[in-house]
């Protein structure tokens, strides 16, 4: 049975920075994902906030122009335009993004196992004994620490009785290409509460790439639904056009920050792996930071 020193749940943004961060330093890593490719699906809009600009140091090629402009529009179609002199937001080009962190994982040595699902964990003496399945064949390995990076609904956190997300917000968005922009790079932001009941509705528009989406409590409204009712009315805005990119992404985050959680010898984080919203792509690279001191002291 093979044995390493970490190994990650989920090879979203938080856990592909775990990964490569902890391979950098000369650790055993190994990266677990159910999805064949690390880059399809996209989970997430990929809307990073300064806060996560200044932070980290994000690839120049997988970031969009920088948004300084913000208009707010209330239920009633008021609206307030705001302008920061700094760069408030930047649209990732995820997919390239996920790229990139798995080939830099890679370079470090971490090992990737693609099309493999996490099944359990138990604790066995010193270590964590994980059960995946692997194209439907059982597969045993053995880690120091467990780093549960598998989003929102988190498994690793639910078998191990560690902290869990009760609220969430569920969004849908559409991605358009080669839409040609005037004027500044702008982030329109829609409060209506029955579109996006609980958070909003956006339209981003960076000169490369629009994104158009919604976000709000799962249980009060149909995502699908409002995304096309909520397309209809900004249609000017995000044209049906050839270039459109990626349709239909859908991501859950929670409501709330689930405090991040360390049992024994297992981590994970109460905000999404894979998205949903600025915020939670902020905490996922914190996540992955990498992840917790006595992680990160192993070697």
């Amino acid at each position: 049975m093979s044995s390493y020193d970490v190994a990650v749940i989920g090879a979203g943004l938080a856990g592909l920075q775990a990964a490569r961060s902890l391979g950098r330093r000369g650790l055993k890593v190994l990266l677990v994902d159910r999805k064949a490719s690390a880059e399809k699906p996209v989970y997430t809009t990929g809307i990073f906030v300064r806060k996560t600009l200044e932070d980290f140091d994000l690839p120049e090629d997988c970031l969009g122009r920088a948004v300084r402009h913000v208009t707010l529009y209330s239920p009633g179609g008021r609206r307030i335009s705001l302008e920061s002199p700094k760069p408030e937001f930047r649209v990732g080009r995820i997919g390239k993004l996920y790229r990139r962190f798995l080939a830099e994982a890679l370079e470090a040595g971490v090992e990737w196992l693609p099309s493999t699902h996490y099944l359990k964990a138990e604790p066995e003496g010193d270590r964590v004994r994980l059960h995946l399945g692997v194209r439907e064949r059982p597969l045993g390995v053995r880690a120091r620490y467990l780093i549960g990076a598998d989003g929102a609904r988190s498994r690793v956190a639910q078998d191990l009785g560690l902290s869990q997300n009760r609220e969430f917000i569920v969004g849908l968005e559409d991605v358009y290409a080669g839409v040609g922009l005037e004027g500044p790079p702008v982030f329109h932001c829609f409060l209506d509460p029955l579109l996006a009941p609980g958070y909003l509705a956006w339209v981003i528009h960076d000169g490369e790439e629009v994104h158009l989406g919604v976000g709000g409590y799962a249980h009060r409204f149909d995502p699908a639904r409002a995304l096309e009712v909520f397309r209809e009315r900004v249609r000017s805005a995000a044209p049906r056009a050839p270039g459109r990119a990626h349709p239909g992404r859908r991501g859950v985050a929670p409501d709330r920050r689930t405090p991040w959680f360390a049992g024994g010898r297992c981590l994970g984080g109460g905000l999404a792996a894979h998205g949903g919203g600025s915020r939670p792509l902020h905490a996922a690279l914190c996540l992955g930071r990498p992840a917790h001191p006595r992680v990160s002291g192993l070697g």
